[in-house]
Parts: C-alpha cells; structure tokens; sequence
C-alpha cells in the first residue's frame, strides 16, 4: 500500500510511544482522601472498601507516613464523630475530630499538604448536610454553618478548603469567612459539579453519613443535566473558587472535559469509594487486572482535563508511576 500517512509508525517502539504521549499523569497532582475517627490506636477496616481504613488520630502516622514515602503529599481529611445533632455542631468544635487531626498532622507531617472536606453530612444526627427546617435541608442557615467549619478548619491548620454539601452560595460566604478571619492565603476547592450519584454507596459506609430519611436530590444535582453542572461551574467561579471539581469521575468525563474549556483555575475530579469498590471486587473475582484498571482510569480522567485526582488508589498510582506502568 501507498501511505502517506500511518499512525502506527509512533506506536511501534515502547519509548517512542511514550515520548509522545498526550497526557502526563504526576504524583503530586494526587490527592488520597482519608478517614479520621474518635478514639485511640484505632486502624478500622472499612468493609466495602477493601483495603481502606478509619484511623484514629494517633493511628494516621501509618498511612501518612506511607503515603509520604510513596511520593504523596496531599490528602483530604473526612472526620467520623460520635457527637452527632440535629445542627452538626461538632463540625466547627475547637476540638473536633477533624480539627485535632490537622493540630496532631499538621506538627507530625508538616511536610504534607492538608484539604478538608467541609459538610454535616457526618456530624448531623439526621445523616443530611446541613441544618433542617421539616424535612428540608434550609440553605441559607447551613452556608452560615459552612462558612464557621471553614474557618475552624483554618484556625487548626488545614492548607485548603474544600466544601462539598451543594448549597447555593457557599463558595461566596466561605470566601468572605476566610478572608475577614485573615486566612486569605486558604484556597477554596469547590465541589462544583456534585451529582446526586449511586456511586457514593460505600462513602456512606465508611463515614457514617446515610440519611435517616429520603435522599440528597433537593441539593446533589441530577446525573442527566449537562447545562446545569456548567451553571454550578460558572457560579463557583464567580464566588472565587480556586479550584473547581467534578465528582464522580469515571462516567462523567464529558463534564471534566467541559469543565476543563470554561474554567481558568484547576480543575479537579474526584474517583469516588463506588468506582474504587468495583475495582476491588473485579479484581478479587478475577475479572480484571486490577493494576491495569487503575492506571486506565487515572490516564481517562486526566486525558478528559484532570488536573488534581482525588482517588482512594493514590499510593498505588504514585508507585505506579515511579516504575514507568503510567505516568
């Protein structure tokens, strides 16, 4: 045959494929999202999600310090409280969970980078993210919640922000809360773009967030809408985000990528416990490489516009790609 042109000729030698590979994927734009837990000496295995844990705060060292070693520098602090109410206030307590984890991490492993997640969905009683009036989340009421967790976060030492509860506003009043408290340096990660997804089942779990009654759907957004994730971009934006998100990350590409088209600031995705749940159990079935898995759902998410992964296979993909498997 006479081919002017043949697209094979860049894929036939393993160097020459990887010089000229579109999409880079490096350690540090991970993010390895960890659950933190009341009590002492504690290492809880998470049943859904085998292979993660709840730490205590003096039980964190071990994955910190693996994480670290791993080439991991950033994580994202979820708390587990036993001191639920109807209003969620042990979220912006001086000694919350989340807040004595940042003092004891933040002296222990000054050297890493600390985002906290910013929601009630673990500290209400009623499992909701925010404060209720009937059976409704009150959106107003709860962005003023949101905005005294954000601060109090600060105050213990978190590096960044992120808040994911929904509400209309929030991004503006964290903003505001920081700045006029003098931590105008703290840089908000928006969840932007959160859908109201079945993804989110072993999340659940694992924090103890289910809803006593009826679902997130007046908040979470609904997985058909397109125009509306790119409103809540462009809403986020406006308010200040530093950094916007899409969450989850494996069947939503198509709004990373046009997420990545409208924003000048980074952008993030989130590979949530369901996509990491299913991995697990393909693997442990024998249906799937997992390695191979792992490294093709990270190259699609970055390849779609990623540009921070939050992934709970974080320490796994940083050794993958210290061995050349991605990267």
């Amino acid at each position: 045959m006479e081919l002017d042109i043949r697209p094979r000729r860049l894929r036939a030698n393993p160097i020459l494929r990887k010089m000229v590979r579109e999409t880079r994927i490096d350690a540090s734009s991970l993010i390895y999202p960890l659950f933190v837990t009341e009590g002492r000496q504690k290492k809880e295995a998470i049943r859904s999600m085998p292979g993660q844990y709840r730490y205590s705060v003096d039980g964190m060292g071990e994955k910190l310090t693996e994480l670290a070693q791993a080439g991991v520098s950033a994580v994202m602090l979820f708390g587990i409280t036993e001191n639920k109410d109807e209003i969620g206030s042990s979220a912006y307590a001086q000694d919350g969970i989340v807040q004595r984890a940042l003092f004891w991490a933040k002296r222990e492993f000054p050297q890493m980078y600390f985002i906290t997640d910013v929601c009630m969905c673990e500290y209400t009683s009623h499992g909701h993210c925010g404060i209720l009036h009937g059976q409704d989340v009150d959106n107003d009421q709860t962005v003023e919640s949101l905005a005294k967790i954000a601060v109090s976060h600060a105050q213990a030492g978190a590096d960044m922000v992120a808040p994911s509860d929904m509400m209309d506003g929030r991004v503006r009043m964290l903003r505001h809360a920081l700045d006029i408290h003098g931590y105008e340096q703290v840089p908000v990660m928006a969840y932007s773009a959160k859908f109201a997804s079945s993804f989110y089942g072993p999340f659940r779990e694992a924090a103890g967030s289910a809803p006593a009654f009826g679902d997130r759907k007046t908040y979470q957004m609904d997985f058909h809408n397109r125009r509306e994730a790119l409103k809540e971009i462009a809403l986020d934006l406006a308010e200040g985000a530093d950094i916007i998100m899409v969450k989850p990350a494996m069947a939503y590409g198509d709004l990373i990528r046009e997420a990545k088209e409208l924003s000048n600031v980074p952008v993030a995705a989130y590979s949530v416990s369901g996509e990491y749940a299913m991995v697990k159990a393909a693997a442990q079935a024998d249906f799937i490489e997992e390695e191979r898995m792992i490294c093709e759902l990270a190259a699609c998410a970055y390849r779609a516009g990623t540009d921070l992964y939050i992934t709970y296979f974080a320490q796994e993909l940083a050794g993958y790609i210290k061995e050349g498997k991605i990267g």
